[in-house]
């Protein structure tokens, strides 16, 4: 079954390089395929046939660069971004477009990730080294979750259980009661996800996103796993701490004592506790993510793996 390749073509400074001519060469008796960059950096190339591959770069400026890898039957094969050196003899550069193209590219891949087919993954990465988000792609990837239709399921379906163990006694049952149930726990969702990964990360400069390692020992994968729970990578690409997802939660605990019935309103106490719940639960997710969740994600694109930077890189 045929597949299809694609990537984008930048510079060292992450702008995207136009014209830039792409060669497409098989190993199987196949005449070589070509094609432009077009205004973003971007290329693609439909109906390939399955089977070792390599790509020859080469734009007025810059010097030549290959790149190459493997396609499966029916794989949307994504080359990671591949950046061209400034060629020796000649210093004129072509950009037009700035790297906030190249992120706005790698988010759509995100927002294509979804666990079994139909979960949403979206605040993943499986590029190596991707460009940071701007804040107004943060608030995109917050809003993108929020209002995913399996949000709204999995939401109804934790005011079923909640209503079916009369939690939140003060809501009552019936359908006021389970309405009063579903609108508070999609708050919860909302608050948490706009605070936690947009509204704070884009004051802080920090990246909401997790980092698929996916290379080295499963000793250190797992602590790399465990660590992202309280650390981040920041707009810098530095490991910080990961203040934007603590305060987030501590704040979306507070929020919620506006709604629920007084009687189940949360403490000072009780809202640190289940931010330190949340760390845990955090933790537990990013180890399924490195180890099993990538498994369970269809048609994800390939990505030649580098391991992201150590968190012991933590200034």
């Amino acid at each position: 079954m045929p597949g299809s390749i694609s990537g984008t073509i930048v510079d060292r400074t992450g702008a995207a390089v136009v014209g830039a001519k792409i060669t497409l060469m098989l190993d199987a008796p196949a005449p070589s395929l070509e094609t432009l960059a077009g205004d973003n950096g971007q290329f693609s190339f439909a109906g390939v046939a399955p089977g070792a591959f390599r790509l020859t770069i080469a734009s007025a400026g810059f010097a030549a660069q290959t790149s190459s890898g493997t396609l499966h039957p029916g794989e949307m094969f994504v080359v990671p971004p591949i950046v061209l050196a400034v060629a020796a003899e000649n210093t004129e550069v072509q950009i037009v477009v700035p790297k906030t193209e190249v992120a706005e590219v790698e988010l759509k891949t995100e927002e294509k990730q979804r666990v079994l087919g139909f979960i949403p993954n979206f605040y993943v990465s499986y590029i190596p080294n991707p460009v940071p988000l701007t804040s107004k792609q943060k608030f995109q990837l917050a809003w993108r979750t929020t209002i995913d239709p399996v949000t709204f399921v999995l939401t109804g379906a934790a005011a079923g259980l909640e209503q079916a163990q009369d939690n939140f006694h003060g809501y009552g049952q019936g359908a006021q009661g389970y309405g009063k149930r579903y609108g508070a726990a999609y708050a919860d969702g909302v608050t948490a996800t706009f605070l936690g990964s947009a509204l704070l990360p884009s004051l802080l400069k920090q990246d909401p996103r997790y980092f698929y390692k996916g290379t080295g020992s499963v000793g250190s994968r797992l602590l790399y796993a465990l660590a992202n729970s309280v650390i981040c990578k920041g707009d810098n690409r530095r490991w910080q701490p990961n203040y934007s997802a603590i305060v987030g939660d501590l704040a979306s605990g507070g929020i919620s004592n506006l709604y629920y019935p007084s009687a189940d309103r949360e403490g000072l106490d009780l809202t640190f506790e289940n931010a330190l719940i949340g760390i845990g639960t955090s933790a537990a997710a990013n180890v399924l993510q490195e180890f099993l969740i990538r498994k369970l994600t269809p048609k994800l694109p390939h990505y030649d793996q580098s391991a992201p930077d150590s968190p012991a890189q933590l200034q």
